[in-house]
C-alpha cells in the first residue's frame, strides 16, 4: 500500500519540517550537555510553534490567560471544566528532554548527573591522553599483563554524543591497540553507518583494556580493576547515549546480573547518560537472526535522539 504522505507534497513537507525541528532540539540539548557556553537567542514565535506541535500539554500563554485557556478547552469537551472555587494550579515542572526511564534497578547513584562539570574539548583530550598512559602502565591483573601485547584504551570523539561500550580486546585489537577492528569491529562499523554516524563521531571502548587469554570473558575481578578507567572515560566524555554491546559490558556498567534479553528493549540510566543494551557484534556474527532485534534497539535510540532514518 502506498504511503499517503508520499502523494501529498504539503504533508511530506510538514513531516520533513517536524523532523528537522526534532533534530534541532536534540542537537541543542547535546551542545548544552557538552558544555557549550553559547547558544543562539531563541525566537519566541518559533518556540511557541514548537511547543504547540510537540508539547501541547505545556501551557505557553501568559499566566493571566491560563484560566481562559482551560475554560475554552473544557467547552470543547477535551478536559472537564474545573470548579469555579478551585484555585488555579500551576503545571508540574518537568525536566527538559529527560523522559522517564523504564528501568530503575540500576546502581544507586546512577540517577544523578556526572559529578564534574563538562570540560572543553581540549581538556577532555588531555585528560584522556593522561588516563591512557596510566592504563598502559597498569599491572593490576598479572595474567592479562603477561598475555597482552599492548593495552587497548579506546578511541573516538572526546565529546561524542554516542558511546559504544564492549567487552574486551581480541587478537586483532591486542595487535593494533585499537578497539573493534576485527570481524566484529567491521560489523560494528556497519551498525554505526546504519545509524547515520561515522566512527570518528562516536567513542568506542571496552570494560577491560587487556586481551583475556583465549578470548575468554573477563573475570569479575579484572572488570573491577578496570572499572576506574572506563568510568573515568565516560565521566570525561559525558555521552548522551551509551550503547552496551553484549551482556558483559551491560552487566558491568549497570551492576546488574540480568541476562541481555531482559535488559534490552528499553532505556536504562548511567548518571545522566541514557543506556541502551543490545547484542554484541560477535554474537550477531554467530546468530544472524538476532540482527533484527539489535537494529530495533538502535532504532529506539535514534528515535529518542531525533535522528530520522527516512
Amino acid at each position: 500500500m502506498a504511503d499517503p504522505a508520499s502523494s501529498d507534497p504539503q504533508r511530506t513537507g510538514d513531516l520533513d519540517r517536524d523532523n528537522t525541528l526534532l533534530q534541532a532540539a536534540a542537537f541543542a540539548e547535546h551542545l548544552q550537555r557538552s558544555g557549550v557556553a553559547f547558544l543562539p537567542r531563541a525566537n519566541p514565535d518559533r518556540v511557541a510553534e514548537f511547543k504547540q506541535r510537540f508539547a501541547p500539554s505545556i501551557p505557553i500563554a501568559p499566566a493571566t490567560e491560563k484560566k481562559a485557556a482551560v475554560e475554552q478547552v473544557a467547552e470543547e469537551k477535551i478536559l472537564p471544566k474545573p470548579p469555579e472555587s478551585r484555585p488555579e494550579s500551576r503545571p508540574e515542572s518537568r525536566p527538559e528532554s529527560r523522559p522517564e526511564f523504564q528501568s530503575t534497578s540500576i546502581r544507586g547513584e546512577a540517577a544523578k548527573r556526572y559529578p564534574c562539570e563538562a570540560r572543553p574539548v581540549s581538556q577532555r583530550t588531555a585528560e584522556l591522553d593522561t588516563l591512557a598512559s596510566t592504563v598502559a602502565a597498569c599491572t593490576k591483573c598479572p595474567e592479562l599483563v603477561h598475555c597482552r601485547t599492548q593495552t587497548v584504551f579506546g578511541e573516538g570523539d572526546p565529546q561524542a554524543r554516542f558511546v559504544f561500550f564492549g567487552e574486551g580486546p581480541g587478537a586483532d585489537e591486542d595487535r593494533t591497540g585499537r578497539p573493534f577492528v576485527g570481524k566484529a569491529g567491521q560489523l560494528l562499523d556497519k551498525m554505526i553507518v546504519a545509524c547515520k554516524l561515522t566512527r570518528d563521531e562516536v567513542y568506542i571502548l571496552n570494560t577491560v583494556k587487556c586481551r583475556p587469554p583465549g578470548n575468554r570473558n573477563p573475570e569479575p575481578e579484572e572488570i573491577e580493576n578496570c572499572r576506574p578507567f572506563f568510568e573515568s572515560q565516560l565521566e570525561i566524555i559525558r555521552p548522551q547515549y551509551i550503547v552496551c554491546l553484549g551482556a558483559v559490558g551491560t552487566q558491568a556498567l549497570l551492576r546488574s546480573k540480568l541476562p541481555i534479553g531482559k535488559l534490552r528493549g528499553k532505556f536504562h540510566r548511567y548518571f545522566d547518560s541514557k543506556v541502551v543494551a543490545t547484542y554484541h557484534p560477535a554474537y550477531l556474527l554467530r546468530n544472524p537472526a538476532a540482527k533484527k532485534a539489535a537494529w530495533a534497539d538502535l532504532q529506539m535510540m535514534l528515535k529518542d535522539a531525533g535522528i530520522s532514518l527516512r
